[in-house]
């Protein structure tokens, strides 16, 4: 198979998905004597890349693989085709999400340890109904704590490619560069003293035991199986 009907074939497949495809996915698109080697679909990949550059879409590539997303400086005016407006959301729900992202995996007291106030309950089922946060073990406490932790789909969202892709809490002024896509609805931003709560990077461990810590599937698990770095969109 020649190299440019590859190439429509990758990017049929990216336009057509609405979600990130990775180089197993679009290997599967293939017949087995016809499938073309890995390094092939990446050239296409670059080639792809290339393509998009000063139009009004790129090729990102996140956690869960590629995808096409509208350039982030034009959304003013592509929201415009959706009659409802963007999601809101609390500064609460941002700050237990952010403790979360940089401090994982954490209980639900050790959030409100932190913020100093009580995590509802809605906040935790609202970001696990979004995907953003799973449980991944219990804490060998009373009353067995579960601990929670950001998954595949928070990266996607956020378009990072791994938790190493996180913002370093300094360079943060404000919740809203977490999510600069979004039009966020916070009263004010983050007071500074809260960094000094926050550890300062998303590996730093809690000293805890864990029981049936539940073992992250292949959806969810956190891109350090397989890192593709052929693409640099930064």
């Amino acid at each position: 198979m020649n190299s440019d009907l590859i190439k429509k074939i990758v990017e049929g497949a990216l336009m057509a998905a609405g979600k990130s495809l990775d180089l197993n996915h679009l290997e599967r698109l293939f017949e087995d004597q016809e499938r073309p080697p890995r390094d092939q679909l990446k050239v296409a990949l670059e080639e792809i890349d290339t393509d998009c550059r000063g139009r009004g879409f790129d090729l990102k590539q996140t956690a869960s693989g590629y995808r096409f997303q509208v350039q982030q400086e034009l959304a003013p005016w592509v929201n415009r085709l959706w009659e409802e407006k963007p999601k809101r959301y609390s500064r609460a729900m941002l700050e237990t999400l952010s403790l979360i992202a940089y401090r994982q995996p954490l209980t639900r007291g050790d959030i409100e340890l932190v913020r100093g106030v009580a995590v509802s309950s809605e906040i935790i089922k609202t970001l696990q109904e979004r995907e953003w946060i799973r449980v991944v073990g219990y804490r060998d406490v009373p009353g067995k704590p579960a601990l929670f932790a950001t998954t595949k789909q928070f990266l996607d969202y956020f378009n990072l490619k791994s938790l190493d892709d996180l913002p370093a809490l300094g360079e943060i002024k404000d919740l809203t560069e977490l999510d600069p896509a979004l039009e966020l609805s916070l009263a004010q931003g983050v007071p500074s003293n809260n960094n000094d709560d926050l550890p300062k990077s998303s590996n730093a461990p809690l000293n805890e035991s864990v029981i049936n810590s539940q073992p992250e599937d292949e959806d969810q698990t956190h891109p350090d199986d397989e890192k593709d770095d052929s693409l640099n969109n930064e």
